[in-house]
């Protein structure tokens, strides 16, 4: 065993003062940043729009989507209307998230408390738990600022 790692230690050092060039095994932070796959949601209770790339060779952000949640009808049963609310906003999370594939990145944005309750969704999803997501609160705006608004969240 300890010949093993006495021979890595020599094999480094034979490396590190031989003289090579290696700056090119370094990673280009602004190559790294535009490979990755960014989305950004802007959403209330109700409706929400995705915006991201459409395609990895695309610059700039677009709206990929909309979703809504049409919310729970009258029941007389408060247990019932709780679970019928959890269902549909559970569906709405969903559909959410068939707009954001590989998602690496997600920024949020709203006027309410549902960005946090997707941050969780989000989070308890394997597909989507290890995604960086950030929030912020902001009021409704057209789908043209939207797009650069979530563009400047991520240059």
């Amino acid at each position: 065993m300890y010949s093993i790692i006495s021979f890595t230690r020599t094999i480094v050092k034979h490396f590190l003062y031989s003289g090579y060039d290696f700056s090119y095994l370094t990673v280009n932070k602004n190559m790294s940043q535009k490979s990755k796959k960014q989305f950004g949601v802007w959403m209330d209770s109700h409706h929400a729009t995705v915006v991201g790339k459409p395609d990895a060779e695309a610059e700039n952000f677009s709206i990929l989507g909309h979703a809504k949640n049409a919310g729970a009808g009258f029941n007389t049963s408060e247990k019932n209307a709780h679970n019928d609310e959890k269902t549909l906003q559970h569906k709405f999370f969903k559909e959410i998230l068939t707009y954001m594939q590989n998602a690496e990145e997600v920024h949020l944005t709203g006027t309410g408390t549902e960005q946090e309750q997707f941050m969780h969704y989000m989070a308890e999803t394997p597909q989507f738990k290890n995604t960086i997501t950030k929030e912020s609160t902001s009021n409704k705006m057209s789908d043209e600022n939207l797009a650069e608004y979530i563009a400047a969240k991520f240059n």
